[in-house]
Formats: C-alpha cells, sequence, structure tokens
C-alpha cells in the first residue's frame, strides 16, 4: 500500500468521524460558548443558571435555529479540522518511525499531535471566529446579525480587516496541547489495553491490533483521553472566546489580548472563571471524543477491507 493512500483514508475517516461529531452535540458548543464568555459585566448576553437552563431558555427564545447557531462553520471547520489532523498525524508518525509496525514512544507520539494540531489552527482560525460570534448572537443584541458565514466573513473584512480572522490565535496555538495530550493519552491506552487483550488471547498484538479492540474499547479510549486533556487545557479555550468577540457597535473590542483576558477574569472572577462552561463542555467533548474514535477506527477498517477486497 502507498503512503498516499494511507494518508488519504486516514483523512477520509478523519472528515466522517468530525461530522457525525458535530451534529449530534452542536447545542451543547453553543450553551458552552454563551457561559465562557459571560463575565458578569456583558449586558448583551442572557443569564442562565446551568445547562439545563440554557437549552430550555434559548429553545424557548430562539427555537431550534437559536440551538444550531454556528451550525454550517462548526460542521466546515470540524470536518476539515479531523481531516487536516489525522492526515498530518499519521503523516507525523510515518515520518518518525521507520516503519508502520514499530511503536512509537510517548515523546514521538506527542511531537506527532502537535504538529498536526499547529497546522491546523492556522488554517481554521477564521472559520472557528465566525463560530463563535454566530453563536453569540441572540435577542439581545445591539449590532447587526450576521446571516450566516459569507456574511460574517464580508462583514469582519470590511469593519475590522483581515487580522481581525485571526483574533485567538495566541490561546489556540496554546491549545494545540490538547490534541498532542489527548492523542498521547489515546495511544498510550491503547497500546495497554492492546497488549492486555493480545496476552489473554496469546496473539500477537502488533499484527492484531485491529481485530482484538471493538467499539466499546474505542469508546473508553477517545472519553478518557478527552477528559485528561480537558481539564489541563480549559483555561486557553476560555481566553480564546472571550477574544473572539464581536466588538462594540463602536468598533471597540471588550478584550484587547490574552493578556488583558488573562488580568481581567483573574481579577473580576478569579480562578473559577476560567473553567466557565467547562460542565457543557465535558457533556459534548467526552461523548463526541467516543464517537469520533469509534467513526473513526470503523470508517478506517472499512476502508481497508474494501482495499482488500479490490
Amino acid at each position: 500500500m502507498s503512503d498516499s493512500k494511507w494518508q488519504w483514508e486516514n483523512a477520509t475517516a478523519g472528515a466522517v468521524a468530525g461530522f457525525a461529531t458535530v451534529a449530534a452535540v452542536h447545542p451543547l458548543d453553543v450553551v458552552r460558548t454563551r457561559f465562557q464568555v459571560d463575565d458578569g459585566r456583558v449586558v448583551n448576553l442572557p443569564t442562565y443558571k446551568n445547562t439545563a437552563h440554557a437549552i430550555l431558555n434559548i429553545a424557548r427564545l430562539e427555537g431550534l435555529k437559536g440551538l444550531y447557531a454556528g451550525f454550517f462553520p462548526a460542521v466546515l471547520g470540524s470536518t476539515v479540522s479531523w481531516g487536516l489532523y489525522f492526515f498530518f498525524y499519521s503523516r507525523a508518525k510515518q515520518r518518525y518511525s521507520k516503519n508502520r509496525d514499530e511503536k512509537l514512544s510517548p515523546g514521538l507520539h506527542l511531537a506527532s499531535a502537535a504538529e498536526a494540531g499547529a497546522l491546523v489552527c492556522f488554517c481554521t482560525n477564521p472559520i472557528w471566529l465566525v463560530k463563535t460570534r454566530l453563536q453569540l448572537q441572540n435577542p439581545l443584541h445591539q449590532t447587526q446579525r450576521y446571516s450566516g458565514l459569507y456574511d460574517a466573513l464580508k462583514t469582519i473584512m470590511r469593519e475590522e480587516g483581515w487580522r481581525a480572522l485571526y483574533k485567538g490565535i495566541v490561546p489556540s496555538l496554546f491549545l494545540v496541547s490538547h490534541g498532542a495530550i489527548q492523542f498521547t493519552a489515546y495511544e498510550e491506552l491503547r497500546k495497554v489495553i492492546v497488549d492486555y487483550k493480545a496476552k489473554q488471547r496469546k496473539e500477537d498484538c502488533r499484527s492484531a491490533d485491529t481485530d482484538l479492540l471493538n467499539s466499546v474499547d474505542y469508546a473508553v479510549l477517545g472519553g478518557s483521553s478527552k477528559i485528561a486533556a480537558i481539564i489541563l487545557t480549559y483555561p486557553f479555550l476560555v481566553i480564546r472566546s472571550r477574544l473572539q468577540q464581536r466588538p462594540s457597535m463602536e468598533g471597540i473590542p471588550r478584550y484587547m489580548d490574552s493578556w488583558h483576558v488573562m488580568k481581567a477574569t483573574a481579577r473580576f472572577e478569579g480562578f473559577r472563571g476560567f473553567y466557565k462552561g467547562i460542565t457543557p463542555n465535558l457533556l459534548k467533548n467526552v461523548p463526541a471524543s467516543s464517537i469520533t474514535f469509534i467513526v473513526y477506527e470503523n470508517v478506517l477498517k472499512l476502508l481497508k477491507l474494501g482495499r482488500t477486497s479490490d
């Protein structure tokens, strides 16, 4: 099998996994974003007591459109991100190993994931910026609403310039560590489970790992690795969301840079301010990560079977 074919199989599996994930849990993403930017001093954002109250309130006042605000850029961004991420990640792993049967060290898994994350970050930041702003649009908004992805990009370019499309890029680059932590944890836990099951069945784990693991295993692996990554990197997500808010009607941004966000959040909200919205984030991402890896591993397996039968 050629390297290019292997890479495109990984990219296809990653893209399908990303789409399935976003479609299932998007309302929680809207709730998370609104909690993240609520610093207690925003007048154009509704106040919610908890995740359930937020979902019910948005559904009552804004309908299904409110719960799925920013859905198209979320689907586009996630599909492109996962596709590129798995593509760059598998390519980096191949480059770091002499052959695909050789196990990589944790350090090389970390380097592969970090490299892939940084490349994806630069490609997708404008999409995530638009998604955040669409999700924050609500009946209390005073500025003219964006009608969609294209209108948002056009308006941002006209009113703020192209540099605005890369607001939040600094915390986004720090968030590369999220993927690195998640994939490293996933790979290391995967090896432990494969080795354990291989010993039970007295099989060669290197040649039979895809047969040893099932969808439940992939769900547990995906969820566990995601929890570790979320706890360590969540503050960067809050900082990014606050930086990506739309400026006031006078064109004045709420926060000037990452340091401004950190100082203001620590001063007015304390440590808890950096973890606002973590409950809907865990509800969204832990099962979402399980879904992603189940779909990814099974699509990859189907692609391999299809290639074998040809």
